[in-house]
């Protein structure tokens, strides 16, 4: 592994050989070459800046949802961006750190009595992953909320992007993967009533309870839903993963310890003894089940870190 970088402009040093399996969702997979955590912009930038300077390829890590890291481990420095907060930029605008949680900033918005987040209430991660995936629930996607993002591009430099200048789609918004790193996220709000912020909340709370098997390891939904303008679909049969996967028959088809979900066939849990590579070996036949079916070919929701085979 060589010798390593040195300190951040913190004190704080780089670890080897960091596991990441219990910073995911999942509890799956090896460890980091190197890692850090990063729980402001501050340190944020400086953890990029280090990796520069080291010549060390960098993998951003949120709340671990939504991920499938490799049994082998990622190489090169992983940098968990959690914790910071946010703040009310104007009367209609709120800005989170990439590191908050997204219950987090729900709780936050409710209880200043801000509306535009509370029926995202229960949704895992972070509001970096969340915009890096465009994260979706209920019919609606969280690009729609976003009013602005700032983003530092490979050399450090800091800018803010309107809103109307990004592409929001269903792989993520259009920088992702353009070496420019989420910042910080504005969101726009407006006031409302606690009472029924509050309401809205336990609503969509409820509802992920009732239609998600959260008492076992996941990641959240496997495969994003197809779009509908390129399906031809039998009378009856919804456009969506999880109903495509259902009635391509996968619902408690397992892979060693991983399973598709027999409450939502979108979700594919851990049990005792999976690994990674049960779970990505899971991904390919529920896309090949699915196409064989229907002719659909789902796109994995699930961004993989490290290598898999191809």
């Amino acid at each position: 592994m060589g010798s390593g970088p040195g300190p951040l402009p913190d004190g704080k040093r780089f670890r080897a050989n960091h596991p990441l399996a219990p910073l995911t969702t999942l509890g799956l997979g090896g460890p980091a070459d190197w890692f850090i955590g990063a729980s402001g912009e501050e340190e944020l930038l400086g953890a990029l800046a280090a990796a520069r300077e080291s010549g060390l390829p960098v993998t951003l890590l949120g709340g671990g949802s939504n991920v499938l890291v490799s049994d082998d481990g990622v190489r090169g420095l992983v940098v968990r961006v959690a914790g910071g907060g946010a703040r009310q930029v104007d009367s209609g605008t709120v800005r989170a750190f990439a590191g908050m949680t997204v219950n987090g900033l729900v709780r936050w918005c409710i209880q200043r009595g801000l509306a535009g987040l509370e029926t995202w209430a229960g949704t895992p991660g972070t509001v970096g992953g969340a915009i890096h995936g465009n994260a979706h629930f209920g019919g609606r996607e969280i690009g729609e909320l976003v009013t602005g993002l700032r983003v530092a591009d490979d050399a450090g430099k800091v800018e803010s992007v309107r809103a109307e200048a990004v592409e929001f789609g269903p792989g993520g918004v259009a920088f992702a993967g353009r070496g420019r790193v989420l910042l910080s996220a504005d969101f726009g709000v407006q006031p409302e009533d606690l009472a029924v912020l509050r309401r809205r909340a336990r609503a969509s709370l409820a509802f992920r309870k009732r239609t998600q098997p959260l008492a076992l390891p996941s990641a959240g939904c496997a495969f994003r839903n197809p779009d509908p303008e390129g399906a031809s679909l039998p009378s009856g049969v919804p456009c969506a993963a999880g109903a495509l996967l259902d009635r391509a028959g996968m619902k408690g088809v397992a892979v060693g310890g991983a399973r598709v979900s027999e409450i939502h066939a979108n979700f594919l849990t851990a049990g005792p003894g999976a690994t990674a590579a049960d779970v990505h070996r899971l991904l390919g036949i529920c896309q090949a089940a699915v196409k064989t079916a229907f002719g659909v070919k789902l796109v994995p929701e699930l961004v993989l870190l490290g290598d898999f085979p191809s």
